[in-house]
């Protein structure tokens, strides 16, 4: 006789609630929002500078202003967030309106308002509008993992497939990009180019609205964010209680923040120049490279998830943190030891190697993508058992106020980066020569800054008390809280 597989519950005797496969599918298509716009954004240095004849170190400063505004309205949108009630729900409501408002900036800011003459100020006035529509949408997105579900083997899942989308997405828009569309205009960043992408991004976007809102309308009702205590309006003190009292979103904070600041870097469309189309020679292929190293990469993440639901989400952090340090000293190695170039070379051995060396650091990178998303339901819920109060809008935005604080500097020490190699008026083409000071630059942007996140990930999770066990222990408590609070209610009916 086979033994019988136990689930979650009846091994942690907690009685958690679970999502369908359909609708956790359904809300990872949030990926093609959030990551379709991204790609698109990492190009507003090009847009700035063609359509709106800003300067280099300009554009550094208002994309590092913008950033820091948007790092301000993400906890003021829990206000809202608190605030909206409508017969169509809560998530859907914010969720549309934040694709409207972000789709109508971009479309001014790379099509409708470029190359017309209008300068800084209208560029700066449209990237505002963007950050407003992007908070929003974000914001909102970010609360609806603990919504679904709590059971700590079915979060991770969550992960698996945001990871998936959140991966595959800038990877297809990348390729779609550089290796279908840039051809078409003459291999140069120029406004017809801008325009193509824009309208693209818009349309993609709005499909992952859509089914969005379709995987988690059975969710959007008023009972669903009701806390253990009477609910009470938010008021600004209730973001600094929980920064303050909340020990594993601190954590969260030091860790992701620091991780994001180098992703970021590395992603600015200037440095993908620099790395792929100057230092490799061959702008096309490494981004095909980078596909091909990808997409098998994916499947380390339903593993990820697997060890997640197993040991927690610290752990797994934790773990996927080591093994993504040591890949890439192995890639900075890999790096100093051949001629770069030679990875442009179709079949050459080096392209092999450094395509086998970036499958492994994407599949960890995605290890621990699945693990922050796990991690960070779990702090909403650790808020919900500290203070009896559901407000996950209020968590994920005090988190975000802090990290886009962080990497708000990320376009800054992008385009400084480039100023100091000599760029001051011009952006990076992939036909520039490579230079020595080029090559030290990208390799520290690529390598050196991911490697110092990681070491103060690792610091700040030593302090971080939300082990695996510790969660059993915060659900089994809500459960309590939320049975006495339903029996009070009830007797009081009674009265």
């Amino acid at each position: 006789m086979s033994k019988k597989h136990l689930s979650a519950s009846e091994i942690d005797g907690v009685q958690y609630r679970r999502a369908k496969l359909w609708q956790i599918i359904c809300y990872a298509c949030n990926g093609l929002v959030g990551m379709s716009v991204y790609s698109l954004i990492g190009m507003a240095s090009y847009s700035a500078s063609i359509g709106y004849g800003i300067t280099t170190a300009a554009v550094g400063i208002i994309l590092t202003c913008s950033r820091i505004l948007d790092a301000i309205t993400d906890p003021l949108l829990a206000f809202v967030y608190d605030r909206v009630n409508t017969r169509f729900g809560k998530l859907r409501i914010l969720l549309v309106a934040g694709y409207l408002i972000e789709a109508a900036a971009l479309y001014g800011m790379f099509t409708g308002f470029s190359s017309k003459g209008l300068g800084l100020p209208v560029f700066a006035l449209l990237y505002v509008g963007y950050v407003i529509g992007y908070t929003v949408t974000n914001m909102t997105a970010q609360t609806i993992p603990a919504i679904m579900t709590n059971d700590p083997t079915q979060r991770p899942t969550i992960g698996v497939w945001t990871t998936a989308f959140n991966y595959l997405v800038p990877m297809a828009m990348s390729m779609l990009m550089n290796v279908v569309l840039l051809p078409k205009f003459g291999g140069q960043y120029n406004q017809a180019f801008l325009s193509a992408a824009c309208a693209i991004t818009l349309v993609v976007a709005a499909v992952g609205t859509l089914l969005v809102c379709l995987g988690v309308s059975s969710y959007d009702k008023p009972e669903t964010f009701l806390g253990t205590k009477k609910s009470e309006p938010l008021k600004m003190g209730d973001i600094i209680e929980v920064l303050m009292h909340n020990k594993p979103l601190q954590c969260y904070i030091a860790s992701n923040a620091s991780d994001k600041l180098a992703q970021q870097v590395a992603s600015q469309a200037i440095i993908n120049t620099l790395f792929n189309g100057i230092i490799i020679g061959n702008m096309g292929l490494a981004t095909i490279l980078t596909v091909i190293s990808m997409v098998p990469a994916i499947f380390f993440a339903a593993f990820g998830a697997r060890y997640v639901g197993k040991h927690g989400s610290k752990k797994g952090i934790v773990t996927w943190t080591y093994v993504s340090m040591a890949i890439t000293v192995v890639l900075v190695v890999f790096f100093l030891s051949i001629d770069p170039t030679r990875i442009g070379v179709i079949g050459s051995s080096e392209m092999i190697i450094n395509t086998v060396l970036n499958l492994l650091l994407n599949g960890s990178n995605m290890c621990i993508t699945t693990s922050n998303t796990s991690y960070m339901a779990d702090a909403i819920d650790f808020e919900l058992d500290r203070s009896g109060r559901y407000i996950p809008a209020v968590v994920s935005g005090t988190y975000s106020l802090v990290d886009k604080l962080i990497t708000s500097f990320a376009a800054v020490i992008a385009t400084g980066a480039v100023a100091l190699l000599g760029y001051t008026t011009t952006m990076p083409q992939p036909t520039d020569p490579c230079t020595t000071s080029i090559f030290w630059m990208a390799m520290f942007l690529k390598f050196g800054l991911p490697i110092i996140g990681w070491i103060i990930t690792l610091v700040a999770m030593r302090g971080c008390p939300l082990t695996k066990e510790e969660m059993v222990h915060v659900q089994k408590r809500i459960a309590e809280k939320k049975a006495a609070a339903r029996a009070e209610l009830f007797a009081e009916q009674l009265k």
